[in-house]
């Protein structure tokens, strides 16, 4: 059943097993999942079925820490949330991102690759991902003989693309719109979470639209899966019997923010740059889904060198002197002016399928004489893990949003770890394109500076700063002295509030994180059908 607040009547108060916040990939597939065990859900959903200006401009907020996206650009607040413009990139987190590792300070998941792994194949399954392998043996499955690198300095994982549009958005959940015990409530904005008076157990949520309309959530359990921010923000905000807010007794909600920080590393001086773009860029298999090959640190070099997991890719670029391209401002220009409705979405998906069309079917004599032409060269740009920081945090803001809530502003901040990471990446690749004749590496000064500063390049692409990849916040702990949630995403001391999504992560590896994510909603539905179980 599907009930927009905005219309409402009167104040309503709804009762259910579990009511989930937030109908974005987490939220959507938990709520399947529980409808499917039999449970009655309550589905809160702070926007409606499409873009619109008012509810969008609840997630402004400043950042005063390092350069970062305008909040209210960097996730969108409608059913699907940003999965409605998202990529499709695909691949599950490596072990050694889950372990405790000596030179990452505050690393360690309290749960194994091992742990996650049914729930890895689960999420790959529901997105129609082919065959499950991530591994650098898809090089020959491809028919393709990659180059030789060293597996001690340089190892391949795969991306796989969801082709599927949109998958979270209304239209592909009509399954949960006529679910007899599912009840989604749209422009439902959370205004405060109640605890009992022992603050052990939550009792209600408060929502609210845009227009006043009222409504109030009971249930035996409740899952915030909001994103990152939204999810920190809810819990400070919720302060009236719990100082500081809900599960921040140790004043962890909101540290530990991280991203996927892009930046070009070096140059690569080689007699043929197009070769090494056509060697790693996406690939078509017959009977299955698109894969794309990244380089990542092997497990051998990280322990040595003491580093972050992270990948690189090659990019045929401008020098970053001659600044970004025309082509590229008229893109840029279009994707700031245009609002992602509807209609603005259709021309995005038109331009990755224009984009698709090139990569599948432009022939490397072509391709070569395109770099030419342009006077590209060869770059290699990091996609990078951000080695955990509690400095890094989302903060309660002075403003308060139309609905008389406070703000979140993000103070985003990065560690020499962090930059020391990508220059070992670049070096490595230096001493590996030597010893096989493939050119010369030079490291981009940026590195050498001794600061912590990641600069902002317009010129890589769409995404200059980041993957837009919110992770941290809420993370996954043994001890509540050191995060949010236990190993079954409970929020520690409160038994039956849950938090799902990437805001749980206690680190986030190079991997974009919606496998992940699913992997860990999927898993969260099955703990709170068990303990539904036994009480």
């Amino acid at each position: 059943m599907l009930t927009d607040l905005l219309s409402a009547d009167h104040a309503m108060t709804v009762h259910a097993d579990v009511c989930v916040v937030g109908a974005g990939a987490a939220g959507v597939a938990l709520a399947r999942d529980l409808n499917i065990a039999g449970r009655s859900v309550c589905l809160l959903e702070a926007g409606g079925l499409d873009f619109e200006t008012d509810t969008q401009a609840l997630f402004a907020g400043n950042n005063p820490g390092m350069p970062y996206y305008d909040l209210d650009r960097s996730r969108l607040r409608f059913f699907g949330g940003t999965t409605n413009i998202w990529g499709g990139r695909c691949v599950p987190l490596d072990a050694i991102d889950f372990e405790r590792r000596a030179w990452v300070p505050h690393s360690g998941w309290p749960i194994t690759r091992a742990d996650l792994e049914p729930w890895y194949r689960k999420a790959h399954d529901s997105m129609q991902l082919g065959e499950f392998d991530y591994s650098q043996s898809l090089w020959k499955k491809l028919g393709i003989e990659p180059l030789a690198f060293d597996p001690s300095e340089l190892s391949t994982r795969f991306w796989r693309f969801d082709t599927m549009r949109e998958r979270f958005n209304h239209s592909q959940s009509e399954d949960l719109m006529k679910a007899e015990f599912v009840q989604i409530f749209l422009h439902a904005n959370v205004v405060a979470i109640h605890t009992d008076e022992y603050q052990k157990q939550v009792t209600h949520i408060e929502a609210r639209s845009l227009k006043g309309h009222q409504l109030t959530a009971r249930a035996r359990h409740f899952v915030l899966a909001c994103g990152a921010i939204e999810n920190a923000r809810l819990l400070l905000i919720s302060d009236d019997k719990i100082a500081g807010g809900i599960g921040n007794a140790h004043d962890q909600v909101g540290r530990y923010f991280m991203e996927h920080p892009h930046g070009r590393i070096a140059h690569v001086d080689t007699t043929d740059p197009g070769a090494f773009w056509a060697l790693y860029r996406k690939r078509y298999p017959r009977k299955d889904v698109p894969v794309m090959p990244a380089l990542v640190t092997s497990e051998d070099l990280q322990r040595k060198a003491g580093i972050l997991n992270s990948a690189a890719t090659f990019k045929p670029l401008r020098s970053p002197e001659k600044g970004v391209a025309v082509s590229q401002q008229v893109y840029m220009n279009l994707k700031h002016t245009l609002n992602p409705s509807r209609s603005g979405r259709s021309l995005w998906h038109g331009y990755r399928a224009v984009t698709d069309f090139l990569q599948r079917h432009v022939s490397m004599p072509l391709l070569r004489a395109g770099v030419k032409l342009a006077r590209m060269q060869l770059y290699v740009i990091a996609r990078a893990e951000q080695s955990p920081n509690p400095e890094s945090r989302v903060l309660l803001s002075d403003q308060r949003d139309a609905l008389g809530c406070r703000r979140a502003d993000l103070n985003w901040q990065m560690s020499a770890l962090d930059k020391h990471s990508v220059l070992e990446l670049a070096l490595s690749l230096g001493r590996e394109f030597s010893r096989l004749g493939l050119g010369k590496v030079t490291t981009m000064d940026w590195l050498h500076d001794g600061s912590r500063e990641w600069p902002v390049d317009p010129t890589l692409g769409n995404h200059p700063i980041g993957g837009y990849h919110h992770i941290g916040t809420t993370r996954m702990s043994a001890s509540k002295a050191e995060g949010v949630v236990d190993a079954n995403c409970t929020v520690h001391g409160i038994a039956n509030l849950h938090i799902a999504g990437s805001s749980v992560f206690t680190t986030g590896g190079w991997a974009n994180p919606t496998l992940t994510l699913l992997a860990l909603a999927h898993r969260l539905a099955q703990h709170i059908d068990r303990v539904l179980l036994k009480n």
